[in-house]
């Protein structure tokens, strides 16, 4: 076999290769949205959360409205879990009986807004004011796949990361002036 055959060979089997894995997949096949659940996301805040896979799909009902559940999926994997409460009163999250949300509970510290948060392994919740049309106040509560972003410690600094990226945006969709 001369060189250049060999030369020739190699880079068909190289583009080969290429081609191949490429069309195997894997990685992010999939465009993150400017907005989910009715109130705009941050892209990077999300991204710790965010598996490789094909498909983003958000299901629920969107926040702005007011009340519900709705989550981020990839593909059959549930990323991040949303559910927004109007309540009459400020409840806290370090009280007692909000504990079976959480493990490792420890509060928030130095909220930029109003108000009350508590911070676990693989979950957050945020009581805040609201004054708006439709709501004095509002519990905020978003889970996260226990396993994401494998370190513990990180993982928790990524949910206070999105949390306190999140709320403020629920809080401006709902016209909340609290």
């Amino acid at each position: 076999m001369t060189n250049a055959v060999r030369r020739t060979a190699a880079c068909a089997l190289t583009t080969g290769l290429a081609l191949s894995l490429a069309a195997c997949g894997g990685g992010r096949q999939y465009t993150v949205p400017k907005q989910a659940c009715g109130v705009p996301i941050s892209e990077k805040a999300l991204d710790p959360f965010l598996v490789d896979g094909k498909k983003f799909t958000v299901l629920g009902k969107p926040l702005a409205t007011g009340e519900g559940n709705c989550a981020i999926w990839v593909d059959e994997w549930l990323v991040v879990d949303l559910r927004l409460e109007k309540v009459d009163k400020l409840y806290d999250p370090m009280d007692e009986l909000e504990a079976f949300r959480f493990t490792n509970r420890e509060k928030m510290k130095d909220l930029p807004f109003a108000r009350l948060g508590a911070l676990g392994d693989a979950s957050s919740m945020v009581s805040t004011g609201c004054a708006g049309p439709t709501a004095d106040y509002l519990v905020v509560q978003i889970d996260v796949d226990g396993q994401a972003d494998g370190d513990v410690a990180e993982r928790r600094k990524h949910i206070q990361d999105f949390t306190l990226d999140f709320v403020p945006k629920v809080k401006k969709a709902l016209d909340c002036t609290a």
